[in-house]
């Protein structure tokens, strides 16, 4: 995916989060906001589900779409700590807003998603084919770090 303008990757950043979005619902979360923001940020799916214990969890979920061979570690290294605390300032407005929700589990997962202009075989969790581009799940990281959300 060479000399794309800057106005064409939102759009494979949003074939990402179609991808993580029909995954989750697969799986059995439903999902109740894509990309909701307030004045700190926007958080990519919120989704609401149960975890292995069985409690109502909700999932903050931050997609990193990105091409092979990147220089990011698939997205991996955009999640750092001022990232973080700027996802969970961004959750806590949310339950601000949706105090009906403030007593849920809450965790903040990693979707790694590629996006290639070719299908190839992988061992990808799901995958999608959309406006030329063939993207994969590869990785999803429940719980990928931890923060304390005030409310």
């Amino acid at each position: 995916m060479a000399n794309h303008t800057s106005s064409h990757y939102p759009h494979i950043g949003t074939l990402g989060e179609d991808l993580v979005t029909q995954w989750l619902q697969s799986t059995g979360w439903i999902i109740l906001h894509r990309r909701w923001h307030c004045r700190w940020g926007e958080i990519d799916i919120i989704a609401e589900g149960e975890d292995d214990s069985l409690s109502a969890t909700l999932a903050f979920v931050e997609v990193k779409t990105r091409s092979p061979g990147n220089w990011d570690a698939g997205g991996r290294m955009a999640i750092a700590l001022p990232k973080q605390a700027k996802l969970c300032r961004t959750a806590a407005m949310f339950l601000t807003k949706y105090p009906e929700k403030a007593d849920y589990c809450c965790r903040f997962d990693v979707a790694i998603v590629c996006c290639q202009r070719k299908i190839i075989k992988t061992n990808s969790i799901a995958s999608l084919s959309a406006s030329g581009f063939y993207l994969t799940l590869q990785e999803y990281i429940p719980a990928a770090f931890e923060y304390l959300i005030d409310n």
